[in-house]
């Protein structure tokens, strides 16, 4: 089973978000319902390495009791979708739907998008800085911040 970034957002949307642990958990039981298919785990880390660079997923760290937790959360470029076989991984997984600050959300993401306007812009990569561009305007749109500075930063690097 290979899924797509808005695959992939519509699992971890299913439980509000997900441990990567748990998201190849969750897609190998979608796989094993849909003939007794599996995940190839090396395409599947490729596919939500993907989804963190397009803004299809994002990461948010939260604090659970004394330990931090690392999920995978849907983010403001996907469309998501849950792919066939998936809409029950909720029942057989059993985990509670994770709610979280969207404030504190929205300060994660974007401090993640500042880290890769940096790597864009040093890189010299224009066709990143051009992707930067617009998802700056669907960062802003899901989340309380403002990137009309980082805007101002990739727009220059492209002059």
């Amino acid at each position: 089973m290979n899924a797509t970034a808005d695959e992939l957002a519509g699992v971890v949307d299913l439980f509000g978000g997900l441990t990567r642990p748990e998201l190849e958990r969750a897609l190998s039981e979608a796989a094993f319902r849909a003939d007794g298919q599996s995940v190839d785990e090396s395409a599947l880390e490729a596919a939500i390495d993907d989804a963190l660079e397009s803004f299809a997923l994002v990461e948010y760290e939260r604090r659970v009791d004394d330990d931090r937790q690392s999920l995978l959360v849907a983010g403001p470029t996907a469309f998501p979708s849950v792919p066939e076989h998936a809409e029950d991984v909720p029942h057989i997984l059993d985990i509670d739907r994770r709610r979280f600050d969207r404030d504190a959300l929205g300060e994660q993401v974007y401090e993640q998008f500042v880290d890769a306007a940096e790597s864009a812009v040093d890189a010299d990569d224009d066709d990143r800085t051009r992707h930067l561009l617009d998802v700056s305007y669907d960062v802003e749109a899901w989340a309380p911040v403002d990137l009309a500075s980082e805007r101002d930063r990739l727009e220059a690097s492209l002059e």
